[in-house]
């Protein structure tokens, strides 16, 4: 699994099923370490955390292609925060229109 446009904390991961009950209680929160990609187990579960603070669209994808056409993967739209390094800059006025 790799996201674009972030790095991301790899707080847990599991084989089967994610149980929302318990497997939360296994997160590590104190010190889990940082990627841009992780393998999730065979037919297990990965969760991640991060601050969505980098405005834009940012794909969230397998690197497997027959993987893509089977919907496993997805979009992020991060909308402009608070502050100037957290909002995207409006297009140029000379931007030719589509």
């Amino acid at each position: 699994m790799h996201l674009h446009g972030y790095d991301f904390y790899v707080v847990g991961q599991g084989f089967g099923n994610y149980n929302p009950k318990t497997d939360p209680l296994k997160f590590n929160l104190v010190d889990p370490p940082q990627r841009n990609t992780v393998i999730a187990p065979v037919s297990g579960w990965v969760a991640i955390r991060f601050k969505a603070d980098n405005p834009g669209v940012w794909f969230l994808h397998c690197h497997l292609d027959d993987h893509l056409a089977w919907g496993l993967n997805m979009v992020f739209l991060v909308k402009n925060g608070h502050g100037p390094l957290a909002r995207l800059e409006p297009p140029p006025a000379d931007l030719p229109k589509c």
